[in-house]
C-alpha cells in the first residue's frame, strides 16, 4: 500500500469513526442552567452576556468558560460563543446518545448554534468522542450531518494550506475494543484540560 493509500485509509477511517458519534437526543428539550459572578441583560436584543467561572448545563451537556454571550433570534433559537477559560480554554462535555461515553472538547473559543446544531471550536482545539481524539485549530461538529471537519487553520482553510504551520492530529482507537474502565457516570468526572497542543 502506498504512504498516500496509507493517509487516505486513515483519514477515511476516521472520519467513520467520529461520524458515528451522536449527542443526547433528550439533552434538546432540557432547561439551560447557567451560573456565573456577574450577568449583564439586553432583553431589547435578546443578548444575556455571562462573566466569571460560567458553568452552562442543558442536560448532560456541560460548558465551562470565562465568559459567555448568548444570543437569541425571533424564533427562540440561541447562539452562545464562549471565551477562554482555565489556561485560556473554554471546554465542552456531552454524553453521546444510548452510550455511556461523552464528546468532551476545548478550544479559545467556541460557538454553539442551536437552529444549525452545530459547535465549532477555534485555536488550540481539541476534541475527543468516546476513546478517538483529534485536535487541530479548527474543529466543526454538525450534530445532524454527524461529520467533522478538522483543520490546521481557520473554517476556510483548504488542504496543504496553514496559518500556523501545525498539522492536524488524531488518534483512532480499534473498534474492537471493549475497555469501559474511562466510561464514567453522567456528571461524576470534571472536564478535562488537555494542553499538550502538538
Amino acid at each position: 500500500m502506498s504512504m498516500m493509500s496509507k493517509k487516505l485509509f486513515v483519514l477515511f477511517a476516521l472520519l467513520a469513526s467520529l461520524g458515528s458519534a451522536q449527542a443526547e437526543k433528550a439533552d434538546s428539550n432540557k432547561p439551560v442552567n447557567l451560573e456565573a459572578d456577574r450577568i449583564t441583560v439586553d432583553d431589547v436584543n435578546k443578548v444575556h452576556v455571562f462573566e466569571g467561572n460560567v458553568v452552562l448545563t442543558k442536560g448532560t451537556m456541560v460548558i465551562k468558560t470565562d465568559k459567555l454571550v448568548v444570543t437569541q433570534d425571533a424564533n427562540g433559537f440561541q447562539k452562545g460563543v464562549a471565551y477562554g477559560g482555565a489556561g485560556g480554554l473554554a471546554r465542552f462535555r456531552q454524553k453521546r446518545e444510548g452510550r455511556n461515553e461523552y464528546m468532551e472538547g476545548e478550544g479559545e473559543r467556541i460557538e454553539h448554534d442551536d437552529r444549525a446544531e452545530k459547535t465549532d471550536f477555534y485555536t488550540r482545539a481539541y476534541l475527543k468522542s468516546g476513546q478517538d481524539e483529534v485536535r487541530g485549530q479548527f474543529i466543526s461538529y454538525d450534530a445532524r450531518a454527524e461529520n467533522y471537519v478538522v483543520t490546521n487553520g481557520n473554517r476556510s482553510t483548504k488542504p496543504g494550506e496553514s496559518n500556523k504551520g501545525e498539522r492536524v492530529r488524531a488518534v483512532i482507537q480499534p473498534k474492537n475494543k471493549t475497555d469501559d474502565s474511562q466510561d464514567t457516570a453522567p456528571g461524576s468526572a470534571p472536564l478535562r484540560s488537555n494542553t499538550n497542543t502538538k
